[in-house]
């Protein structure tokens, strides 16, 4: 409060001039003020954040900082919310301790606070949207990672199937003594794996 108080110690301005309401108004608009601070510092980090989250950048530490700034948002509003309330009273109730000629600020000083209000809740409705938006990001990474790693499978699994036939002890496997039939092998094999590529390829899987 020290620039109201710094007004009313150089007589400077309305707060020396008016009564006792003038002066809860002027405090209440610095109030209001030091939010809107506040809520600007909180908008700027959110937009950090979103760019993040939105480039695909974004780990556990950007999550965290996402619900920080969604628990602080709530916090804000519920210490706002009441000097709505006592706005609304004010204006509503005629009383003789409130001047005419202080109304207008008081009005003004209402449609601030709404403003404020109505930021914060599009605020904590873009923290909610980020989560969401990180979860849904980090879901697609993971399915990536899990489609990589099935398509890889099925590559292997058919090669692992063909070793696995010729690794058994049989005496009667004619391929084991054709001069050649380890080169055919290799060659099968090699062929079967491009062949898979390229149609996993041409479905759009790789």
């Amino acid at each position: 409060f020290a620039p109201v108080l710094d007004r009313i110690k150089a007589a400077a301005g309305k707060t020396r001039k008016h009564g006792a309401d003038y002066l809860l108004y002027a405090l209440m608009d610095l109030i209001v003020d030091n939010y809107f601070l506040v809520l600007e510092r909180i908008g700027d980090s959110l937009d950090t954040l979103e760019d993040v989250i939105i480039q695909n950048k974004a780990d556990q530490a950007t999550l965290s900082s996402v619900y920080a700034l969604k628990r602080e948002v709530t916090f804000m509003r519920r210490m706002v919310w009441p000097l709505r309330d006592v706005l609304s009273a004010m204006l509503r109730e005629e009383s003789h301790l409130i001047a005419k000629s202080t109304l207008p600020f008081l009005r003004d000083l209402a449609d601030h606070v709404n403003q404020l209000i109505e930021t914060l809740d599009a605020y904590r409705e873009l923290t909610t949207g980020l989560v969401e938006v990180y979860l849904s990001s980090a879901s697609n990474r993971m399915n990536s990672v899990m489609k990589t790693l099935t398509i890889f499978s099925a590559i292997f699994m058919p090669l692992t199937f063909i070793v696995g036939i010729y690794g058994m002890n049989f005496d009667n496997m004619p391929e084991l003594r054709t001069q050649s039939g380890y080169f055919w092998v290799l060659g099968f094999m090699a062929a079967l794996t491009t062949g898979m590529i390229v149609y996993f390829r041409r479905r759009g899987w790789l």
